[in-house]
């Protein structure tokens, strides 16, 4: 049986197979916009002058649409390839592995058949962990 273990953030996503015991780095994804500040993404809102203190600052929303939406459109480009997994009878278990914001926009990204595949969850951002970190962190989870 094999089980595909995805750990990812906003910015890339590294998809293991485990078979038995062996994991195994299948494929990693890289989503550059995701690493990006939001004034990055936004134009024409970069940011104010207050001459009377010269100061400089930014323009602020309160919130991150722009990073949002990178991250969601990384969640479903990871989407459809757990998809394509799924339809190919190449995956038959889902974990997946990711900081808490992410971990929420990726589960809604997945379409129902693949939801039912998923095992485990884990909120955590080991996208930078080595191998030998990430088996560890997903020895128990069957």
């Amino acid at each position: 049986m094999t089980t595909y273990i995805v750990v990812a953030d906003a910015a890339r996503a590294r998809v293991f197979t485990r078979d038995a015991r062996k994991l195994e780095e299948k494929e990693n994804l890289v989503h550059s916009e995701g690493r990006l500040h939001e004034g990055d993404l936004v134009t024409g809102t970069t940011g104010s002058v207050d001459e009377s203190t010269s100061h400089t600052r930014r323009a602020s929303r309160g919130d991150s649409v722009a990073l949002d939406h990178e991250a969601e459109l990384f969640a479903k480009e990871i989407a459809q390839r757990l998809y394509q997994a799924r339809v190919g009878n190449d995956m038959e278990k889902l974990i997946l592995v990711a900081p808490p914001r992410f971990l929420g926009v990726l589960r809604d990204k997945l379409d129902a058949p693949t939801s039912k595949l998923v095992l485990h969850s884990v909120d955590k951002d080991l996208t930078k962990a080595s191998l030998a970190d990430i088996q560890e962190a997903v020895s128990d989870l069957r």
